[in-house]
């Protein structure tokens, strides 16, 4: 989720960008830059599927600043249930992420499994977006619209995924790699599902929120790699987004976990610097670099004894 309004802008960190024009030029490694493509029309969702109130009418993003939700076993149940579709489809994208697809087929794809479970593609017409996923490719670090462009071999694409099912959003996503990716492309991936992994590790009964990002930008700088502060975790629910806001880099932000919460962690890595620029759509987020990044993301509750990754697969 962006930490800035969903407008064409910037987003520099001018204390980091200064220092990384001054040391040597990254190894960014071999990449197919991503442009803006072409999107097609909205893909239509029957009238019995439940819809969540923005499909009706705009609304602008949800307020993730206020006091946090806890869950009761009910909401979690139905949380728990919308989460599991979620990283079932997800998974499925196996299938359809491959050299010479476009990401508007991976689009339709996911779109047509959603449906078909009777739920609703949470991202589509969500302050906006056109389509029912998120696919972030090479050098779009977070917000890609799916559209005509082929995936090529070695490229490396997030695929977001969040479904609306029985009123609760079911949040996760997963960075692909496409081909024979080359070997900074696949430190960056595994690194960043590395990253996310020993993050979620960190949670549990009265943690810190701002223990996640102590420890991502400590992870970060011991595998030389970068970070794209500008998105953040979220609270989750029967709204896409809410409190808590969980920052990926060092901060004193104040809040503590309690049983019943329930968040997403989504870190965005880069071999490049940290500066992003939202293009004309709105949405994608292009690293001004040119540099790779990765995401990956689970949603989380916090129970009695630790945590519960709830869109992971058993």
């Amino acid at each position: 989720m962006l930490l800035i309004n969903p407008f064409k802008q910037s987003f520099r960190n001018p204390s980091t960008r200064s220092i990384f024009n001054l040391r040597k030029k990254k190894d960014f490694g071999i990449c197919n830059p991503v442009t803006v493509g072409c999107v097609s029309p909205e893909r239509p969702v029957p009238e019995s599927v439940r819809k969540p109130p923005y499909y009706f009418k705009y609304m602008p993003p949800g307020n993730t600043i206020g006091e946090v939700e806890i869950k009761s076993s009910e909401q979690i149940y139905r949380l728990r249930a919308s989460c599991k579709l979620a990283a079932k489809i997800l998974h499925s994208c196996e299938d359809i992420v491959k050299v010479g697809n476009t990401t508007d087929d991976i689009d339709a794809f996911v779109h047509e499994k959603i449906i078909a479970a009777n739920a609703y593609p949470s991202p589509l017409r969500y302050a906006g977006f056109p389509k029912s996923i998120c696919t972030s490719v090479n050098n779009v670090a977070c917000h890609g619209i799916p559209d005509n462009r082929p995936l090529m071999d070695g490229d490396i694409v997030n695929v977001d995924i969040t479904t609306y099912y029985n009123g609760y959003h079911g949040d996760c996503s997963k960075t692909f790699m496409v081909g024979d990716v080359d070997e900074r492309g696949r430190y960056l991936v595994e690194s960043t599902q590395e990253c996310l992994m020993e993050s979620i590790k960190l949670c549990s009964p009265g943690k810190p929120f701002n223990t996640i990002g102590k420890f991502i930008s400590t992870f970060v700088k011991k595998k030389n790699l970068g970070l794209i502060p500008a998105f953040i975790g979220h609270g989750i629910g029967s709204y896409f987004h809410g409190p808590p806001e969980i920052l990926h880099y060092k901060n004193s932000m104040p809040g503590i976990m309690e049983p019943g919460m329930t968040f997403t962690i989504e870190p965005i890595l880069t071999l490049g610097g940290p500066d992003i620029e939202i293009q004309e759509d709105g949405w994608t987020a292009l690293s001004v670099d040119g540099a790779r990044s990765a995401q990956f993301e689970h949603t989380v509750l916090i129970t009695q004894k630790g945590y519960e990754v709830l869109t992971a697969l058993d």
